[in-house]
């Protein structure tokens, strides 16, 4: 593959750790003291799942996160974290790309009707598919140094 200034590895791990500083931001952005004390985040997400338009989605909501809204606040929030940390430094990367491919098919289906939200969820989930099938944890990351997934 020819490039201009850096391989396509390179390029590559450009684009994972640019997928990673996304998931820092979405995490640096979010008002901790509020999905962890008030429940905001949570409470938000049980709105939105209540008025959708999948019954699937208001009754796995129901089920799933609903009964567990602390511990939930506590996994999107620190999931952000691992993942933005995760991708930007490579490692444990494949697993990373996976869990954020699956939070953003997650986001995705809940905000079905945000079209705004539903770019950035997108965006994200083409590059984690990319990432993730050109191996991007080729070059500068923790994972090629250590020899993990070849």
């Amino acid at each position: 593959m020819r490039t201009i200034w850096l391989g396509g590895a390179e390029w590559l791990a450009v684009l994972r750790i640019g997928l990673g500083l996304w998931w820092l931001e979405s995490w640096r952005h979010k008002d901790k003291k509020g999905w962890f004390e008030r429940g905001t985040g949570i409470a938000w997400a049980a709105d939105v799942a209540g008025k959708h338009k999948w019954p699937a989605v208001r009754s796995g909501f129901e089920k799933v996160v609903a009964p567990r809204p602390k511990a939930m606040a506590y996994l999107v929030v620190y999931a952000e974290l691992a993942l933005g940390l995760g991708l930007i430094v490579g490692f444990l990367t494949p697993v990373a790309l996976v869990g954020g491919l699956l939070l953003n098919l997650l986001y995705l289906v809940l905000m079905i009707h945000d079209w705004a939200e539903q770019g950035q969820n997108a965006m994200m989930v083409l590059i984690s598919l990319v990432a993730l099938f050109a191996m991007s944890w080729q070059v500068w990351s923790l994972d090629h140094a250590i020899g993990l997934f070849g």
